[in-house]
């Protein structure tokens, strides 16, 4: 087997993996990256449907908000790499981006993914990081002050291992959650890792009448709430409040979903407008008085078992007008699971953010090893959030191994 030594190993191409290559690089440390599949970044390349949501214009406060219980672990890093500098970051590597309004995500000009990939790679290249495609990890240890990464072909030694080989969502692109077997072999602790931002599936046969429908409303699955569009497919729901909560029924959360279709509106409003509506002279029907689109409104009134599809204001009586308004604000949508892994953006769980120092990325008992990116357990929304935090994070591991370096 042959013998390969280097100050800095990478195990991963991926967003974090690139990011952190660039820098150890750019500050003359001696680089090497690993990559199980034949080609950097694949993960990257099939991002926001090949667009890349690469950030977002929230500022570091906002965005470290976005991560639940996760806050206050990657507040230093976001501190240290804003959503605004990994902008300009890429700006200064050629790639223009913009802004969309819708939850202010930050998109490549080119709508290329493929341009964010080639990009990153080019630059680590050029500062001198090296690449070894084809060669994925088997098994890790500490050796003699340092660390050694095997590969089938491969006994790699390096003074400071970096372990960003993701999570399990999308496996199709290399990340089958290998990572997470080396770190509990080293008596760390593994939270269960589970799809995330991931459609949901349902066995309503109702949910398919509808596919390809979005609403604006508020999704709530137990006491967690979510207003941003939702997707009806034929296989359930999706849409970013759908996927924001697929992690509360990975993880076993209740079986049922409840979609405020009109959550601009009150309950009170929406009774006084409908008593006005059936008071008018030729009252007029409810799918010229609701604003959603007539697919949808007359699905609920089938489930308000008002007894007619489309029926006048005038002909409802006060229960059945009151099962309307229920209905509207408080859809039932039975949910029986998520789509899984391979249809998953993102891994939830992974790496205990207890093992890891949030200055650093370094494990707290493995000096020399760091972890970050997806295979920590921190979660972000969709929005460009979890590339933020991996990017975020790969700075602060590079930043400690330089460091390291300066002062060893």
């Amino acid at each position: 087997m042959k013998e390969i030594q280097t100050q800095v190993c990478i195990v991963g191409a991926g967003a974090a993996g690139l990011w952190a290559a660039a820098a150890c690089a750019e500050q003359g440390v001696e680089t090497l990256v690993l990559e199980k599949t034949r080609r950097t970044g694949t993960k990257i390349l099939s991002s926001g449907g090949s667009r890349c949501n690469l950030t977002t214009t929230l500022d570091s406060r906002d965005t470290a908000r976005q991560f639940g219980a996760g806050q206050n672990f990657i507040t230093p890093a976001l501190k240290a790499l804003s959503p605004q500098a990994v902008r300009a970051h890429f700006e200064g590597l050629g790639v223009a981006t913009k802004e969309e309004a819708e939850f202010q995500k930050v998109f490549p000009v080119s709508d290329s993914a493929l341009e964010v990939r080639d990009a990153m790679e080019r630059a680590a290249r050029a500062k001198g990081a090296r690449f070894l495609i084809d060669q994925g990890v088997c098994s890790i240890e500490p050796f003699e002050g340092g660390w050694v990464a095997h590969t089938k072909s491969l006994r790699v030694l390096c003074r400071c291992l970096l372990i960003c080989s993701g999570g399990r969502s999308y496996p199709k692109t290399g990340t089958t959650g290998d990572g997470y077997e080396w770190l509990a072999g080293l008596g760390l602790e593994i939270v269960e890792p589970v799809p995330a931002l991931v459609p949901l599936a349902s066995p309503a046969h109702w949910i398919r009448e509808l596919s390809g429908v979005a609403v604006d409303g508020e999704l709530r699955i137990g006491k967690v709430r979510r207003r941003r569009p939702v997707l009806f497919t034929h296989r359930g729901i999706s849409g970013p409040a759908a996927m924001d909560l697929s992690e509360i029924i990975a993880r076993g959360g209740t079986g049922e979903a409840r979609l405020d279709l009109l959550p601009e509106l009150s309950w009170e409003v929406l009774r006084e407008q409908f008593v006005e509506a059936a008071g008018r002279s030729g009252s007029p029907r409810i799918a010229s008085c609701i604003p959603l689109p007539r697919r949808v409104v007359e699905m609920v009134t089938q489930q308000a078992d008002l007894g007619e599809v489309n029926p006048q204001f005038n002909q409802l009586s006060k229960a059945s007008r009151h099962r309307l308004i229920d209905t509207l604000k408080g859809l039932r949508i039975p949910i029986s699971g998520t789509l899984g892994f391979d249809k998953a953006e993102v891994t939830a769980g992974g790496l205990s953010l207890r093992e890891v120092e949030r200055r650093t990325m370094q494990v707290h008992k493995a000096p020399g090893l760091y972890v970050f990116g997806e295979v920590l357990d921190l979660t972000g929304p969709i929005g460009g959030f979890n590339f933020q935090a991996a990017f975020a994070t790969a700075q602060m591991a590079a930043r400690a191994v330089i460091d390291t370096k300066n002062n060893g």
